[in-house]
């Protein structure tokens, strides 16, 4: 039965400072110095401070991602405590799509990133004249989840997980008839995500003219994935997806769904760090990425600064937070484009993308 609901518009994008933010990520894991942390073979040559790291100082702004911004923040505070004390990088987070508002009107340093840029956003960035660069920095796998008292769906097909965001599943036991007779409660990523962007077009495909579908259903949705946790975690029959790092913080509250791509229970895979890395969680793992502002990069050696620590400590700020490492020679081969950006051996990935 097809039962078709009033999608909830919440597009209002709100934007939150390192200060505040910092308060998110008290129950994160504890922050890994970059001194703790052994490359990989492989990986990025090992963060070596310049001799006048110190006296740096300024303001670096940064938005976007709810799922990258708290590996920034990490970034940030580690860069902070550790070598440039005077260095201030201020994070918001207004989604990925609201970030990249900002950042291609010339209002940000750092673009971070969920999904890649699209199309019609590099084209507003050349009409403002920004040209940005694009790195690799963590990998991460979008969760389905259930209360931590749902023990009965352990694993669900991507066939299923359409249905069910089209409106054509709406009861647990339309999932399978043993299952208790339970309204399925949803709560999701608002519009303006770059999760939301990456689900729908991963599980709920495209139109006949190409578009993107987007959900069918009335559903709860959040720019704040604490939100999501808080909304799935205390409602019966709670349902919904976001970042992994957010499960990761919250397994006493929350059981992670496997997914299955055949609709054999065989196939299931569950997300894991190795899992999400190797992609085998399909089709829900994806890069994370940061964008840059090439002039910013070009003039402002404070930034040059915190981008070499950024990447060359990556894998240790993405873990910290519950997030998953990008493969080691990803991180090297960002490494290798900054050195180039900075040097201005590499053009910006902008001018490949317009």
């Amino acid at each position: 039965m097809a039962i078709m609901g009033t999608r909830v518009e919440q597009r209002a994008v709100w934007t939150v400072v390192l200060a505040v933010l910092l308060g998110m990520m008290s129950v994160m894991p504890h922050v890994m110095r970059a001194q703790d942390a052994t490359p990989a073979a492989g990986g990025p040559t090992p963060y070596e401070p310049s001799a006048d790291v110190a006296d740096l100082e300024g303001e670096i702004v940064a938005d976007g991602s709810s799922t990258v911004g708290p590996i920034t923040i990490v970034a940030a505070e580690n860069f902070k405590e550790q070598y440039a004390e005077d260095v201030e990088v201020n994070v918001g987070v207004s989604g990925t799509g609201g970030g990249f508002e900002k950042f291609c009107n010339d209002e940000t340093d750092i673009q971070n990133a969920s999904r890649p840029i699209k199309e019609d956003e590099a084209a507003v960035c050349a009409e403002n004249g920004v040209d940005f660069y694009e790195f690799e920095i963590a990998f991460d796998g979008i969760t389905i989840v259930v209360p931590e008292n749902n023990t009965f769906l352990t694993c669900i097909s991507t066939d299923v997980l359409a249905q069910i965001w089209n409106g054509e599943v709406t009861n647990y036991n339309e999932i399978v008839p043993e299952f208790p007779d339970l309204e399925i409660q949803l709560f999701g990523p608002d519009a303006e995500s770059g999760t939301y962007e990456f689900f729908n077009e991963e599980i709920l495909g495209e139109d006949e003219s190409g578009q993107t579908l987007e959900p069918a259903v009335a559903y709860e949705p959040s720019s704040d994935d604490n939100v999501l946790v808080e909304g799935v975690s205390g409602t019966e029959g709670g349902f919904g997806y976001f970042g992994y790092a957010y499960y990761e913080q919250a397994p006493d509250r929350l059981n992670a769904v496997a997914v299955t791509t055949t609709g054999d229970p065989a196939d299931c895979v569950a997300p894991s760090q190795d899992t999400i890395r190797s992609q085998e969680y399909a089709p829900l793992s994806r890069p994370l990425y940061v964008y840059v502002k090439a002039s910013s990069l070009a003039d402002n050696p404070t930034l040059q600064e915190f981008m070499r620590y950024y990447i060359a400590d990556a894998s240790a700020i993405a873990t910290s937070t519950g997030a998953v490492d990008a493969p080691a020679e990803n991180l090297a081969a960002s490494q290798e484009k900054l050195e180039g950006a900075i040097g201005g051996e590499v053009a910006p990935d902008s001018q490949g993308t317009t």
